[in-house]
């Protein structure tokens, strides 16, 4: 097994064993473990997202930034659909 140095906050580390100590584990494999679920999440493709999600996207679209409050962008909605 290769070994590889990192730096941590030494109240974290003090905490994490304490928590691995309660639990019967050792530090080392709780990290371990937690590192290969973090690198093998799938990705997310547009399939696997519900259409309600999708169908949001854009909705929180940017406004100009003198159009603090939406009233332009608003008022320009209502002209083009009601013309």
């Amino acid at each position: 097994m290769e070994t590889t140095q990192i730096h941590l906050n030494k109240n974290v580390v003090d905490k994490a064993i304490t928590y691995a100590r309660q639990r019967g584990v050792d530090l080392s494999s709780i990290i371990e473990d937690y590192l290969n679920r973090l690198v093998q999440q799938p990705k997310i493709d547009e399939e696997s997202i519900p259409d309600v999600v999708l169908s949001l996207l854009g909705a929180g679209s940017t406004l100009d930034d003198d159009d603090l409050n939406g009233r332009k962008a608003y008022h320009q909605y209502l002209e083009e659909k009601y013309q």
